[in-house]
């Protein structure tokens, strides 16, 4: 189960950024090259664990694009993506968001009241980015009906728990000097 991502994850590189260990993987960084067979294995994954009885797969630019595109595809269902830069459409909602390394703002198009969407997310670490998307989510009205995050870092998850969502976090790990540690496989609980 996962054994491409797992084994990726495995071999990452380390690098230090101040005191914390930062690993580099093509589904959270682009580089190295993104594997398509890793992206179909975690898109198949998704599939079956996921609710997909949903309007619209969302996904936050840039890192989150891959793997929702490649559920999009399989599934026929549509791809919203949460941008960094405002389009001035009819019914935009601007969002503030805050992680732990950077605060910017995002802004969501295409969504309205009633709709059913899941979310789709490379990484979940602090969490800063995806309270702030579910929060202004369910102000707008739309439902939440799953979270994805393909690879968990740390405890941010738990605050979208306030909200009455639990993430479904594929692959849970530890980042040390010496590399990635998987912790948790999501199924195999």
């Amino acid at each position: 189960m996962l054994e491409r991502l797992k084994d990726s994850l495995i071999r990452s590189p380390i690098i230090k950024r101040g005191e914390y260990n930062y690993f580099i993987h093509p589904i959270s960084d682009g580089v190295p090259s993104i594997d398509p067979h890793l992206v179909e294995e975690i898109s198949d994954y998704i599939s079956e664990i996921a609710d997909m009885n949903v309007d619209t797969i969302l996904t936050v630019e840039a890192m989150g694009i891959p793997v929702a595109n490649a559920l999009s595809l399989k599934t026929g269902i549509p791809l919203t993506i949460v941008r960094k830069r405002p389009y001035f459409l009819e019914g935009e909602v601007e969002l503030s968001q805050s992680t732990g390394y950077s605060k910017g703002v995002l802004y969501i198009n295409g969504l309205k009241k009633g709709d059913r969407i899941i979310i789709v997310d490379d990484v979940i670490s602090t969490g800063g980015t995806l309270l702030a998307l579910v929060r202004a989510l369910q102000t707008i009205g739309v439902e939440v009906m799953d979270v994805i995050s393909v690879i968990g870092r740390g405890d941010g998850y738990l605050k979208l728990r306030e909200l009455g969502v639990e993430p479904k976090i594929l692959v849970t790990i530890d980042v040390g000097e010496k590399g990635v540690e998987i912790k948790d496989v999501f199924g195999n609980q």
